[in-house]
């Protein structure tokens, strides 16, 4: 993996807040060697810590990217929701922003039959099919159809399992986190001090409540990738 330069300095990350961990009473003794100081009962991050480990997951995603490799985003947080799908939508991936439902990527077979279920509906709606039936069957036919926009409405291009996940918040997304440690698949994982920081490939130390601080490590990620494509493009 080739090392590359991606523009991440300390002034930038201490303006978005990434070096604030949580309360000193809510950490995992496993996040110390990521862990600068105390500061007023809260745990402050090692942001030359979180620069190289950012960097490294940079350097993970261009390369992926460069051989046209896929990447699934999960973050169901309700304020990132939106943050979530323009940055999956800017760089092509997939995304999940709801709710991540077990067995998502284990079950892969049935996951498959609901994403086909849920394209053929959406078709369906669009050829004006749903015009043709009774009422009372449309709008059950609708609410179906919204329900499946909502929670795999980012993944409905998604026809095999992802080549790289990354991941916003890991307690929030563990069920997520261990289906990808069972089936092999590389992650990227924000941890914030009362993270476990071996349960992913590449764990960068951030601040995973402030929107500012998901943002700035979510956007360095995916200028990463958008790099990668353009290089992949290129050389087609």
């Amino acid at each position: 993996m080739t090392r590359r330069y991606w523009n991440i300095n300390l002034k930038e990350m201490i303006e978005a807040g990434v070096h604030f961990g949580h309360g000193i009473k809510k950490w995992n003794p496993k996040m110390a060697p990521y862990i600068s100081a105390k500061r007023k009962g809260t745990h402050i991050i090692n942001l030359a810590r979180t620069a190289r480990f950012l960097s490294e997951g940079c350097d993970l995603v261009f390369d992926a990217a460069s051989q046209g490799k896929s990447f699934l985003i999960v973050g169901t947080k309700k304020r990132a929701t939106d943050l979530v799908a323009s940055a999956a939508i800017r760089a092509r991936c997939h995304y999940v922003n709801k709710k991540w439902f077990s067995g998502m990527l284990t079950n892969w077979s049935i996951t498959k039959t609901r994403l086909s279920q849920f394209r053929d509906l959406r078709a369906e709606e669009k050829m004006g099919k749903f015009q043709h039936l009774p009422k009372r069957d449309v709008a059950i036919l609708k609410r179906k159809l919204s329900t499946l926009q909502r929670y795999l409405g980012g993944i409905k291009y998604m026809t095999r399992l992802p080549d790289i996940v990354i991941v916003l918040d890991q307690q929030k997304e563990y069920i997520a986190l261990r289906e990808c440690a069972i089936l092999g698949i590389p992650t990227i994982s924000l941890v914030d001090t009362n993270c476990d920081p071996d349960l992913a490939n590449i764990s960068i130390p951030a601040n995973d409540d402030t929107m500012t601080s998901i943002r700035l490590i979510l956007n360095k990620l995916v200028f990463a990738i958008c790099e990668g494509r353009s290089l992949y493009i290129r050389n087609r």
